[in-house]
């Protein structure tokens, strides 16, 4: 019954009652787009568990290696993978939402009646947690932290744990411990480190009381099996590193913890989006006021959960400040806990600061922690206050509460125009996909314009940073230059054609191998108009046009004989400090200690360059240049640039790693951001000699004719 009433409650407010809509994404914008995409490539067999991570339709012509980039529930994404063969991405993905809230429910509901509260109050308990603001605020953009069924479970076990009686009685309990670490090590890191840490309060709790009891034992074995699952789950991350010596994919520090922590004043605001005029004035009004805002909203624990918080920390007090020893509500202390960790400024803000842990930054997400430990302390005591009613009356104020509360916690859905404007949406997508599909024919490479970043990269215009994944949705064998990882070696060659003439631009292309040209129009000031009346004076005037007129599809004349793509410049990896705003590309790009460039060799053998750069140093300080861990030159820099060449470097196949070693300590210049410097570089310049004997006879034009680049290495030094 609980499954069924979720189920209907979920359908009836997103508008999935009819089979027909379940072939539309509940979102089709920004971070949905990414999970849509996801889901996609785990269908196709590129997102498989425990292997490397390369997506073979993106980042072409080279495809697109994932492996770096950390993402969270491999598995249930790849077993949404192997549903959406069946039933399309889209519908995979409603699939998942729905389920989410299923599990959440069932898991709560059992967590009560296994501590034995009234099944009516476990009931309404359950529906409440489903369906939290939390969850349905984060829906399809992020999708994996929707899945939080396994918090009350991971909140039932660490009172097991720190209890130890049951736990070394039953057999059942330690299986129930050992499913929930490996639930956790499988799902999303955010719960997993703060169940952690409620497994280490549990093991003390029970180490004081027993020493080596079970308990202890029990939630050591939990807290290895936990980490192991997520380290083999995320294995790929260090054992398929193609660039050793690049960036972080998502760059994450102390001012996050700041921006995304928890303001405890969230926990009892309600969304501009709630039902009441009155109450979504005052959340509008939040909106106004405020300037800090991260995932605002998000910690709403409702008007039932605020006031079960303010009725678990009244009973706190109540116990501390009685004049006769009281036992402290179970649930108080980590609710404490929970508060002093993630409130801005709290543990984790200190962690950042000074210890450098900073990827856990939206501790904010921690409030659905924080609502199931209030949610089980309401229905505890609401079912040990209603024991003697009549099972009639107990039945109808639970079924009052649970009706309240999700009124409370449901917001306004989606409008009419919203649910249109994503139909609309999609169905031009898939015309387009097929269309694009039946004129370039099975497998063809498309370059896509304007060059966006992934992930997390930056919009350009109206085209939002994964908006280059609608293509990729709605298509199943074409290829797209979009979705390589920044800041990678691999795709550097991208950056080298925003400098070229629409002529150049479509003379590089075919020779690469591409057929036809994705051009967003949104992401231009002129719609595009200027490059595609370029693209039609160089004689590319076939084309497919979106049924918005948004999207374009200029067809090219793909090389019989490809050659691959040679970046022009080198990528900056780690050491670099970033430029400040308004600096001239003129002025040299500091190191804060030793730092590395990357190039890439699409070859199949090696390839003879030479380099040359401008270098000076803090203070007169060595400099030594590295090329795959191979000195190539050692020499003394100072304030005055030096020009420094080496006329002849040999790049292996695949990603080459060039090291600027100084032995001398950074230095800091000013007490200002980014001010630690060593090595400052300018006129960073790259020149292709020749290839291997196999390729010398693509190499012998010059590879770089046609590009409209500037001076060699501008881009790098600049």
């Amino acid at each position: 019954m609980l499954c069924l009433l979720t189920a209907v409650i979920w359908c009836w407010h997103h508008d999935r009652l009819a089979w027909s809509s379940w072939s539309m994404p509940l979102d089709y914008t920004g971070d949905s787009l990414e999970i849509l995409a996801r889901i996609k490539a785990s269908s196709e067999g590129d997102l498989v568990p425990f292997r490397p991570h390369f997506v073979h339709r993106l980042g072409a012509p080279f495809g697109a290696n994932w492996s770096e980039y950390p993402g969270s529930d491999d598995l249930a994404n790849y077993s949404l993978g192997l549903l959406a063969r069946l039933v399309g991405a889209a519908a995979a993905s409603n699939c998942a939402l729905l389920l989410a809230q299923i599990t959440a429910a069932l898991a709560f509901f059992l967590c009560a009646r296994l501590l034995r509260h009234r099944w009516e109050w476990a009931f309404a308990g359950a529906l409440l947690f489903s369906f939290s603001f939390f969850s349905l605020s984060r829906g399809l953009p992020h999708l994996w932290l929707t899945f939080t069924y396994t918090v009350p479970l991971a909140l039932f076990t660490c009172g097991v744990i720190a209890v130890g009686r049951r736990a070394a009685t039953r057999p059942v309990w330690r299986w129930l411990c050992y499913g929930t670490a490996a639930a956790l090590g499988a799902s999303n890191p955010y719960n997993l480190f703060l169940y952690l840490q409620l497994l280490a309060w549990s093991v003390l709790a029970q180490w004081l009381r027993a020493r080596w009891s079970a308990g202890v034992r029990l939630g050591l074995i939990c807290g290895a099996l936990a980490v192991f699952v997520f380290g083999a789950i995320h294995a790929d991350l260090w054992l398929n590193v193609a660039d050793e010596g690049k960036t972080p994919l998502l760059v994450r520090n102390y001012a996050g913890t700041e921006i995304y922590g928890l303001k405890p004043i969230e926990l009892f605001l309600p969304s501009s989006r709630h039902h009441s005029e009155w109450l979504a004035a005052i959340g509008s009004r939040y909106v106004r006021w405020s300037d800090w805002r991260g995932e605002t909203f998000s910690p709403y624990l409702g008007l039932t959960g605020a006031a079960g918080l303010i009725w678990l920390l009244g009973a706190l007090v109540k116990a501390l400040l009685a004049a006769r020893r009281r036992r402290v509500p179970g649930h108080a202390l980590p609710a404490l806990w929970i508060l002093l960790f993630s409130v801005i400024g709290g543990i984790n803000s200190i962690l950042a600061f000074y210890v450098g842990l900073n990827i856990f930054r939206a501790s904010n997400r921690y409030s659905v922690f924080l609502l199931a430990l209030v949610l089980m302390f309401v229905v505890a005591r609401l079912s040990r206050l209603t024991r003697n009613w009549p099972s009639a009356i107990r039945l109808g104020v639970a079924g009052v509460v649970a009706a309240f509360g999700l009124w409370d916690q449901i917001p306004q859905a989606a409008g009419k125009e919203t649910v249109q404007r994503i139909t609309e949406r999609v169905a031009a997508d898939r015309r387009l996909g097929r269309e694009m599909e039946q004129r370039l024919g099975r497998g063809a490479m498309v370059f896509q314009l304007p060059i966006l970043e992934f992930p997390e990269g930056l919009p350009q215009l109206r085209v939002n940073e994964y908006d280059h994944f609608r293509p990729y949705l709605a298509t199943r064998t074409a290829r797209f230059s979009y979705g390589e990882s920044k800041n990678r070696a691999q795709g550097a060659w991208q950056a080298d054609c925003l400098r070229l003439t629409p002529a150049a631009l479509v003379q590089a292309l075919e020779s690469y191998g591409f057929s036809a040209l994705y051009i967003d129009r949104q992401g231009y000031p002129d719609h595009a108009d200027q490059l595609l009346a370029g693209l039609a004076a160089a004689g590319r005037t076939e084309v497919i046009d979106g049924i918005d007129h948004q999207q374009i599809v200029v067809l090219l004349h793909a090389a019989d004989q490809t050659r691959p793509p040679l970046a022009r410049t080198f990528t900056f990896g780690q050491g670099w400090n970033p430029r400040p705003p308004g600096e001239s590309s003129s002025e040299p790009r500091w190191t804060n200690g030793s730092a590395s460039l990357a190039y890439f060799n699409p070859l199949p053998g090696p390839l003879s360059v030479s380099m040359g750069l401008a270098a000076s140093g803090v203070d007169e300080r060595t400099l030594r240049i590295l090329v795959n861990g191979r000195e190539q030159i050692r020499v003394q820099v100072g304030p005055v640039p030096k020009e420094i060449n080496l006329p002849v470097v040999e790049f292996r196949a695949g990603v080459n790693r060039i090291d600027l070693v100084s032995p001398e300590p950074a230095i800091r210049v000013s007490e200002q951001r980014w001010r630690l410097r060593a090595i400052g570089v300018q006129r960073l310049q790259l020149q292709v000699l020749s290839g291997s004997a196999a390729d010398r006879v693509h190499l012998s034009d010059d590879v770089l004719s046609g590009l409209d680049l500037g001076p060699p290495g501008s881009a790098a030094g600049g």
